[in-house]
């Protein structure tokens, strides 16, 4: 290859370079500015093909899509003065790429920096006006509303930015404080446990003290008519011994006086003097009784 060959491609070479740095590709999702020996010369360049000066001219490229940051979690102070750690983030975009650049140059670390400033002053002031009660439940979508518009309205207008959402992930006592109302309500549930048992107790001394008596009057009941009925049995009993003894004084006596043999006789050891002609002997020496 000769040397005009040579010149010829290098001279190639170099016209490709330079074509292909003075072309520059703007991706969908983002928005470009141009740089002119460091000044700012063309902003908010739309995404597609594009020309610049190679060595001269200088692109920066900003993501126009929803970012979002996670605060870090800060303590604030409610209306009754009572600290709560808060956990929060913000879903933003640029949405002015020339004022964002102007007041950030373009830095994002710095422009999360400015929302964070923004997003914890208002936090701050929005909690110190509300109740506990209405920043954990009762007015916590209205306070982030409010607070999202007012960090809003600042940011937009001074750095192009557009906060689109403010949101708190969680609300907690700080742990000491958690502790002591732990503490406070494990008290409370231990007074409340106490009541109960002590009415528990109370109760069942009553229901004692009632089985008791009940138990004492059926007892004394049966005891009644147990001793009606035995008293009502023997007189049933004396009428018929009287009845019997009446029909057959003979049989009675005779019927009387083998009842006493029998209980008399009953061991064989037993030993009794008595005299053959007493009146208990006389139906053991004449079965008819005779005397």
């Amino acid at each position: 290859m000769g040397p005009k060959a040579v010149v010829g491609l290098a001279g190639a070479l170099i016209v490709v370079l330079l074509v292909l740095s003075s072309v520059y590709i703007i991706p969908e999702t983002h928005r470009g500015v141009k740089l002119r020996f460091g000044e700012l010369v063309q902003t908010d360049i739309p995404a597609g093909l594009h020309f610049k000066v190679p060595v001269i001219d200088q692109i920066r490229e900003f993501d126009i899509r929803v970012l979002t940051m996670d605060l870090p979690s800060r303590q604030y102070l409610t209306v009754e003065k009572k600290p709560l750690d808060v956990n929060s983030y913000v879903a933003w975009r640029i949405r002015n790429v020339d004022q964002f650049y102007r007041s950030t140059g373009g830095d994002e670390f710095r422009a999360r920096s400015l929302i964070l400033s923004r997003v914890d002053n208002g936090l701050r002031d929005e909690f110190g006006v509300r109740t506990m009660h209405e920043v954990v439940s009762g007015q916590r979508d209205e306070l982030m509303n409010t607070l999202r518009d007012r960090v809003n309205s600042n940011v937009v207008g001074e750095f192009g930015i557009e906060v689109l959402d403010i949101r708190v992930k969680a609300i907690e006592l700080p742990g000491q404080v958690s502790e002591n109302v732990f503490r406070r309500m494990a008290a409370e549930r231990q007074k409340l446990a106490q009541e109960f048992r002590s009415r528990g107790q109370e109760l069942a001394e009553g229901i004692r003290a009632d089985a008791d008596r009940q138990q004492t009057v059926i007892l004394a009941t049966a005891f009644a008519e147990a001793e009606q009925t035995r008293g009502a049995g023997d007189r049933e009993a004396a009428q018929i011994y009287a009845d019997a003894y009446g029909s057959n004084e003979e049989f009675y006596s005779f019927y009387r006086s083998l009842q006493a043999y029998r209980n008399t006789f009953s061991g064989k050891d037993d030993i009794m003097v008595i005299d053959s002609d007493s009146a208990f002997m006389r139906f053991l020496k004449d079965p008819m009784g005779a005397n």
